[in-house]
């Protein structure tokens, strides 16, 4: 179990802003990249489930915030889903 220190830098969203709890930038970001990428070794399948997830949640919320500046589709697929695509 972790306690409430560690669990304050695990790099985790931050919602409905979408940056990282811990460090800051997008999520997500590398760490959880890294992290996502170790916990979902076995079933890239389930990660990419996951973060399709995330996405649309993501949208929703950054869509509602920003309605005219939101992020472009492209690049919310990229950072959420296109880093999990296994390369040639």
């Amino acid at each position: 179990m972790t306690s409430p220190v560690q669990r304050s830098r695990l790099h985790v969203p931050l919602r409905p802003l979408w940056l990282c709890r811990a460090c800051g930038g997008p999520w997500p970001c590398a760490t959880a990249r890294l992290t996502l990428a170790a916990d979902y070794r076995n079933s890239r399948v389930a990660l990419s489930i996951y973060l399709a997830g995330m996405l649309y949640t993501a949208v929703e919320d950054l869509y509602r915030l920003h309605p005219q500046d939101a992020p472009k589709p492209g690049a919310l697929y990229q950072r959420f889903l296109g880093w999990t695509r296994p390369r040639p």
